[in-house]
């Protein structure tokens, strides 16, 4: 599974779980919409964190690294050791 389908899985199956949210384009807004709430924000953190051993200090928890899905994927990607 590629980042961008493991992060939308994660995404769909964890943080909205019963709301009919089957899919989510790389580019839609996840804050503003209502997908990923303030809680949500935090599991995903810890996900990350934990999945692709990151840590995500405070300075980089900000809208623009976890508003769309494709933000959140440069991020990890930038993160992650080479």
């Amino acid at each position: 599974m590629d980042l961008a389908t493991e992060l939308e899985a994660f995404v769909v199956d964890e943080l909205a779980p019963g709301r009919g949210i089957r899919t989510i384009a790389p580019d839609d807004d996840v804050l503003a919409g209502g997908i990923i709430d303030s809680l949500g924000v935090s599991q995903f953190v810890t996900f990350l964190e934990d999945r692709f051993a990151i840590r995500v200090t405070d300075d980089e928890l900000t809208p623009s690294n976890f508003r769309t899905l494709a933000a959140i994927e440069a991020f990890v990607g930038c993160e992650q050791p080479c």
